[in-house]
């Protein structure tokens, strides 16, 4: 058996765990790193948030189910995932025969930019650091709002905190987040 060098990704070994031992342990920890992205990714493109979640859980389950197929030799991890998405993704935007937003438009084969997974991956890295920054119950209703995707209404009836509050703490948890990754460009 190779050994893969120390520079892979944490992401990379997850895949490897899934594919070489159907570790269900790595697969949750790439679900939980990649099916936030792949909604956001698959959102940017016109799809509704329900529809995108479903497409997720799919996209999922296809790398669960031809994890075998992996070739860290051939793609990384991300753009490998992503491009079943893409994939996805325009299935079911002909099968409801919509027209295919441009960007989807390239030739199925096609292999996703490496330079784009990874500024998008940079990005996202940045941001976890500037939201670990941020005070804790600033952090909290951020989170709630922009990916639990909840209106400042919801988080209100589920905190039990009052709508200014929210609203205050989200104003200043953006700005602060603003001035954190002004600070990282």
């Amino acid at each position: 058996m190779m050994h893969p060098p120390s520079q892979v990704s944490s992401q990379t070994l997850w895949m490897l765990a899934v594919r070489d031992r159907r570790d269900r342990a790595a697969f949750a920890a790439m679900f939980d790193h990649f099916a936030p992205r792949l909604k956001g990714f698959i959102m940017r493109s016109g799809t509704g948030s329900g529809q995108a979640e479903e497409i997720v859980q799919d996209v999922m389950l296809t790398v669960w189910r031809k994890a075998a197929q992996f070739d860290p030799a051939r793609a990384q991890v991300s753009a490998w995932i992503y491009q079943i998405a893409r994939n996805r993704q325009i299935d079911v935007i002909r099968k409801e025969n919509r027209p295919l937003p441009e960007e989807l438009g390239e030739a199925p084969e096609a292999e996703p930019d490496a330079s784009q997974v990874l500024a998008l991956e940079q990005e996202a890295a940045q941001l976890q650091q500037a939201l670990a920054r941020l005070k804790p119950d600033q952090r909290e209703i951020i989170e709630r709002a922009y990916l639990g995707e909840l209106t400042h209404q919801e988080i209100s009836t589920q905190t039990g905190l009052p709508l200014g509050t929210i609203k205050s703490r989200i104003r200043l948890g953006l700005e602060r987040l603003r001035h954190e990754l002004k600070e990282l460009r």
